[in-house]
């Protein structure tokens, strides 16, 4: 059952966010721009209030929270009330899809990219932007976990566990990119996007379907 409830009561809380760490936001904005492909049909599957499709020329998302459906709606993304594990599209329809801070929410990872998959077409990438459990942020949400409304439900992940479920789904070449490498409150310029993980707090990683590379 997807995890919306949070999504539908703090709808407003959620968008504040981004205002309130507007450094932070940027970051990430940064870092997936840097290893997304420049072109192609693509597609944000968990779009929540398309705060990233919409500056990242997103045109289409999947939603299953109807609040953060209407918010994205009104930045001109078409959201298709779907969730990750049963996406409502053709095989190999598209050139990219993005995932981001949404695994934390998924029922179950592993179904969810294989439908991720399922949908590229054969030299297709999925992206997927998230805060590894190990960084010093994502300790932080581990350990205050019970305190927030948005995270009092999530499942953290490891970028080697995420590279573990997306080998199991049968993606095979990856390229990483990390940002926020300090604590959010200390953020008073966007931070810099540097080559693989292991130091940043927000991990983001391209898998490609083929054994190609692109973008």
């Amino acid at each position: 059952m997807p995890k919306i409830e949070p999504f539908e009561k703090y709808s407003q809380r959620y968008e504040n966010w981004f205002e309130n760490n507007k450094f932070a936001y940027q970051s990430e904005l940064l870092a997936v721009k840097k290893i997304m492909p420049k072109d192609g049909e693509g597609i944000e599957i968990g779009v929540g209030s398309g705060r990233f499709a919409e500056l990242l020329g997103i045109k289409l998302g999947v939603e299953p929270s109807p609040k953060m459906r209407k918010i994205a709606e009104k930045k001109g993304i078409k959201v298709i009330d779907a969730v990750a594990e049963k996406l409502p599209f053709d095989d190999e329809q598209f050139d990219f899809a993005l995932m981001v801070t949404t695994i934390c929410f998924l029922d179950d990872i592993e179904i969810a990219f294989k439908e991720a998959y399922r949908i590229l077409k054969p030299d297709g990438s999925l992206i997927i932007g998230f805060v590894d459990k190990n960084s010093s942020l994502g300790k932080f949400y581990l350990k205050n976990k019970t305190k927030s409304v948005f995270y009092e439900l999530a499942d953290f992940y490891s970028t080697d566990e995420v590279v573990f479920y997306l080998k199991r789904a049968d993606f095979k070449i990856f390229a990483f990119v990390q940002t926020i490498f300090r604590n959010f409150k200390e953020l008073e310029s966007i931070e810099p996007v540097k080559k693989g993980y292991g130091k940043g707090s927000f991990v983001v990683i391209k898998a490609m379907k083929g054994d190609v590379s692109n973008g």
